[in-house]
């Protein structure tokens, strides 16, 4: 998608029509715009030409795209687990892995980034009820691996909004819980890490229609992703129209939620209320 975007900058700036790029490398039209959308894979070669025909002659710079080719085209850590990863997701965890700024409502369950592992072994454990313990013990270690994300150097921004429902549901049973909390609790003190926590007495609230997740990018040419789950695939929408209403939806919620600076007190009054260890 990044590389995608810098070579559209690039097009229009030089007054090249999609047409004309399409011709220099021996494609339509339409792939060059599924190219420029990050929709498909490149070629370095193909990059090469285009950067020729955009003018882009420092060395330097092209230097730096051509290996942006060459990272796009790097399978991911996920492709490791592709027996138990569903196609609709791998998009979604290139796209998490690329985000600088991930905003997430969840209503069920904890999210993903911020589960333990006996916590999610549970969740796995509800959807896979007939699976084996070599396959469970791969769909826990896919979710742990993604968590290694917010231990790198310079990891994304992680901004929750959690429904009080979602840590009231005993997932995994009283101790799981308390130390799911206790884990939670320990999250909020990371400078990356916000959680707001809406409460029952809210009433009704923005997302009524259930979880999602908003990704914003680095590159300002990047558009925001809307990301929405379903039992066997995922949308993905990224038209300016439903990311305006997303992100409104995602602003109410964080008014109506308690402020961040609360949720290590309603989060230990949570676990020891119910959850007493």
């Amino acid at each position: 998608m990044l590389l995608g975007a810098q070579l559209r900058r690039l097009r229009e700036a030089s007054g090249v029509t999609r047409e004309g790029a399409g011709w220099e490398i021996r494609a339509s039209e339409s792939k060059i715009s599924r190219m420029e959308l990050g929709r498909v894979g490149f070629k370095e070669r193909d990059v090469a030409d285009l950067l020729s025909l955009y003018g882009v002659t420092d060395t330097t710079e092209r230097e730096a795209l051509l290996k942006l080719a060459r990272d796009a085209n790097s399978p991911g850590w996920w492709h490791r687990y592709g027996d138990v990863l569903p196609s609709w997701f791998q998009s979604y965890l290139g796209l998490e892995a690329a985000a600088a700024l991930i905003r997430s409502y969840e209503v069920q369950f904890v999210p993903g980034l911020l589960q333990t592992p006996e916590y999610a072994r549970a969740v796995v454990l509800l959807g896979h009820r007939g699976a084996g313990a070599d396959e469970i013990d791969r769909r826990v270690g896919l979710r742990m691996q993604r968590q290694e994300l917010l231990r790198r150097p310079r990891p994304p921004q992680l901004w929750a909004v959690v429904d009080e429902a979602a840590l009231r549901r005993p997932i995994g049973g009283p101790q799981v819980m308390r130390d799911q909390l206790t884990a939670l609790i320990e999250a909020t003190r990371a400078p990356h890490v916000r959680l707001q926590i809406i409460p029952f007495d809210a009433g009704g609230h923005a997302a009524a229609g259930g979880a999602f997740t908003i990704l914003r990018f680095g590159d300002q040419d990047l558009p925001d992703i809307v990301y929405i789950e379903q039992l066997t695939s995922a949308i993905y929408l990224d038209k300016r129209e439903d990311l305006d209403y997303y992100a409104a939806a995602m602003e109410r919620l964080c008014v109506e939620a308690e402020p961040p600076e609360r949720t290590p007190e309603l989060l230990t009054r949570l676990r020891d209320e119910l959850y007493p260890g």
